[in-house]
């Protein structure tokens, strides 16, 4: 299990798209992935329960990956994460 503490950088959060962008990365491997904030705790490959964690730009996100192909899958999410879900 490995676990990293990211910022949101782009501007709007968690919305409907780049919960979408998440998810679909998520989906593509094995490996469990959690992610923790604004209170709440929910599984990734869920874009409902993405969405409902209402994280706006700025606020803090924990992602947790749990399998085996747990790096690939953080190092793919850290990316997007960093690239303000190609946004902007």
């Amino acid at each position: 299990m490995i676990q990293e503490n990211m910022v949101l950088t782009n501007e709007l959060g968690l919305h409907a798209r780049p919960a979408s962008a998440l998810t679909k990365i998520a989906l593509k491997y094995k490996s469990n992935v959690t992610l923790q904030g604004n209170g709440k705790t929910v599984d990734a490959k869920s874009i409902i329960m993405v969405m409902t964690m209402g994280v706006k730009g700025g606020c803090p996100l924990v992602v947790i990956a749990d399998g085996p192909d747990e790096l690939e899958c953080m190092a793919a999410i850290q990316d997007l994460v960093e690239n303000k879900f190609y946004e902007e």
